[in-house]
């Protein structure tokens, strides 16, 4: 797991962090699993690269994490770390396929239309993550992955508010265009990082949306499988956290420190999280009112 530990040490990724809370051995599968999905993304966000020859990447990428899952040789370092941890809990190609043309979606879509659209994108690049996770931590019930699916798109939503300012950097608008119509927030302000009391509201109304399926994910999750997600609720908590952060913030990401917890706080979560279940609270630290 060499090269896996080192993608994941580097990346201090809120990711990254979650997996301090799992044994050893699904801490270093989660590992593996979060530098492939770490590589992938960075070949699509290679903005000096050509997209034409990061299609052609994420293709070798695409045939590469199919041998591994076919019982091959693959090529790359990471997918050949990655190889026992797909024999050993049985991640399906299709899953990986998905990720992959979530990541090809950032090289020719630079604006959504509508939240159907994105929840689409969100799906690719977020609760697919959570469904090849959970099978790592561990589920009796099906309705897991529904909960994946949720707490994934929740998360990718927080992430998209973050990072408004950096996304425009590149060119690209997440945010709705019907919903920025609705709230009359054009691209070239958002492209220009102009805040204003339009853009609070635009921003509110998909915060709304995130905290949907926050609350969602609350629900669904089994409580017999409360304790191997104990992970993934961490997650939940940093993001529902970060979200709330925005959100006393007035959304406002366009100034010049983007906005983060800091260290202490999230050690707090982790510390909250472990307390939690180990007294085996049956509730999840996130999607409260």
């Amino acid at each position: 797991m060499q090269h896996s530990r080192a993608i994941t040490r580097k990346s201090a990724s809120n990711l990254a962090l979650a997996f301090i809370l799992l044994p050893r051995p699904k801490r270093d599968a989660m590992s593996a699993l979060y530098a492939f999905c770490r590589e992938v993304d960075d070949v699509a966000d290679e903005e000096t690269v050509p997209a034409e020859t990061r299609r052609e990447q994420l293709a070798v990428w695409r045939e590469d994490i199919r041998r591994a899952c076919e019982n091959g040789s693959p090529q790359f370092a990471v997918n050949r770390e990655l190889q026992p941890v797909i024999r050993q809990f049985r991640l399906p190609f299709e899953l990986f396929d998905e990720l992959i043309k979530g990541c090809e979606m950032d090289l020719e879509i630079k604006r959504y239309d509508n939240f159907e659209q994105l929840e689409s994108y969100c799906h690719r690049v977020a609760s697919v993550v959570g469904l090849l996770s959970i099978e790592i931590f561990g589920h009796q019930n099906p309705a897991c992955r529904d909960y994946a699916i949720y707490l994934g798109k929740a998360l990718q939503l927080t992430n998209i508010l973050r990072d408004v300012r950096t996304d425009a950097g590149r060119g690209r608008i997440y945010l709705p265009l019907d919903e920025m119509e609705k709230f009359n927030v054009s691209e070239t302000e958002i492209l220009n990082f102009k805040y204003s009391e339009n853009y609070h509201a635009l921003a509110a109304s998909v915060a709304g949306r995130a905290k949907h399926f926050y609350r969602l994910a609350r629900k669904t999750l089994p409580a017999e499988d409360r304790k191997s997600m104990v992970a993934a609720e961490l997650m939940g908590s940093v993001y529902w956290r970060l979200l709330k952060k925005l959100e006393a913030n007035r959304f406002n990401v366009f100034g010049g420190k983007p906005v983060r917890l800091s260290k202490p706080h999230k050690l707090a979560l982790i510390f909250r999280s472990w307390l939690r279940f180990a007294l085996g609270s049956t509730q999840s630290n996130y999607g409260e009112s």
